[in-house]
């Protein structure tokens, strides 16, 4: 085998220890918003069908503003243009870490999830357009069951998992990135309406004072804070949804270190935000964006009428499909191939818990269907998709755990007196499920 074969990259080896520490704090922080996020949407649902439902509409329903600013937004709407800012803000310096110094970085490396992810975006929209053309719906919603909920995907993991590898959860993370890219651009792109140029020109002026600020390294939480704010209302009333405003300054903020710093700038708002994201700005938007009417028959239209039915399949198929057959091209045609301590039956396992879309599908869901009485299917279907692919990705993730549980057993057993694995005499548990084995 000639060396001119070009080693292919190695998606999600070992990677340096500035990004392994960045990882495994990203895992923990997003493992405990999930549990957070669990826990609001549980909360919304119960109290929307109680007796307290009115309640909770008057609160979810109730307005107020910043005049000097041009807002008079619900609670509602608050939570989900304003807080869910942070989270996408957040979301965008991640993306810019990984696009500098990251798995994203270059094309060998990139291929594998940026494939996937594409493909687990496409398949379940055109899942969705399929169904509804068989159905006669409409096909504003398309665009709902593209988004994987990271934070719930990641706390399914912890919940369910002690033994599987730790490339399974990198590989999740990294895949979740680069789908909410795509999020993000169809969010700027499709659901942006009565553009007003003069806001939007303010907007990118402001991006560009940003940009400045951090050229010439000016610190100082006085400077960026009204500068974020007017930036955001800026782009609220120039009619693109404002969370794209957070994705935009999380690219803008630098994510290297100069000479003398012990954190970049990116990594420092990072370390701020991320609480606030993870543990209050997602559990509130979950807590007035989940709070559906559910019953018997609204559960029954959810398969009986296409819009609803296509955003099921889509979680459920679309994102099964897409991501596996997605990741599977990916190492079979490009540089990039699957980490040798993944085996396939792991990217089901994964692929089918990408299904599990709430927080950026219930938003697309709110700007798709703007009709209450349209929203509240598209939310049930978003919640049912969700719950359905959780369960299923739950049985394939436990039996892959004792499998790896088994695996690691044998090893246990294979030491010598002096308490040395001998590895001379069984192959690695890597080297076993490359060759195909369980």
């Amino acid at each position: 085998m000639r060396a001119s074969r070009r080693e292919r990259s190695i998606f999600l080896g070992l990677l340096p220890w500035p990004e392994r520490v960045q990882v495994a704090r990203a895992l923990r922080a997003e493992t405990v918003g999930g549990l957070l996020l669990l826990a609001a949407a549980v909360v919304a649902l119960v109290w929307a069908n109680s007796p307290l439902s009115g309640a909770y509409e008057h609160i979810r329903d109730f307005h107020f503003g910043i005049p000097a600013l041009g807002l008079d937004l619900s609670v509602g709407h608050w939570t989900a243009d304003g807080l869910l800012t942070v989270f996408f803000l957040v979301a965008g310096i991640e993306l810019k870490r990984e696009l500098v110094v990251g798995e994203l970085r270059t094309p060998a490396t990139a291929a594998l999830p940026v494939v996937a992810a594409v493909c687990g975006m496409v398949v379940p929209a055109a899942l969705y357009l399929a169904t509804i053309g068989l159905g006669g719906g409409t096909a504003a919603g398309w665009a709902v069951p593209m988004a994987t909920d990271i934070a719930f995907a990641l706390a399914v993991l912890a919940v369910l998992s002690t033994h599987l590898p730790s490339a399974l959860r990198a590989f999740l993370l990294t895949l979740a990135v680069v789908d909410d890219l795509g999020a993000i651009l169809v969010i700027a792109v499709f659901f942006s309406s009565d553009l007003n140029p003069y806001a939007l020109a303010g907007a990118l002026v402001g991006l560009i004072v940003l940009s400045l600020l951090q050229r010439h390294r000016v610190r100082g939480w006085w400077w960026y804070v009204p500068l974020g704010m007017a930036i955001w209302a800026l782009m609220h009333n120039g009619g693109v949804h404002p969370t794209v405003a957070g994705v935009a300054m999380g690219l803008i903020l630098r994510t290297t270190r100069h000479e003398g710093e012990d954190a970049s700038p990116g990594e420092r708002t990072e370390h701020l935000l991320r609480p606030v994201s993870a543990g209050v700005a997602v559990p509130l938007f979950a807590l007035f964006a989940a709070g559906v009417s559910i019953s018997a028959a609204a559960l029954g239209e959810v398969f009986t009428r296409p819009e609803p039915l296509g955003v099921v399949l889509g979680l459920v198929v679309g994102k099964t499909v897409g991501i596996f057959t997605g990741t599977w091209l990916a190492a079979r045609f490009t540089r990039a191939r699957l980490n040798p301590d993944l085996a396939w039956a792991d990217v089901l396992a994964l692929a089918v818990l990408a299904g599990i879309g709430f927080t950026v599908s219930l938003l697309i869901g709110e700007l798709a269907f703007p009709v209450p009485a349209d929203a509240e299917h598209i939310k049930a279907a978003v919640l049912l998709g969700s719950l359905i692919a959780a369960a299923a990705a739950a049985i394939l993730i436990k039996r892959r755990n004792g499998t790896y549980r088994r695996l690691w057993e044998a090893e246990t057993c294979d030491e010598d007196a002096d308490g040395v694995p001998d590895i001379y005499q069984r192959p690695s548990p890597g080297h076993r499920r490359a060759e195909g084995g369980n």
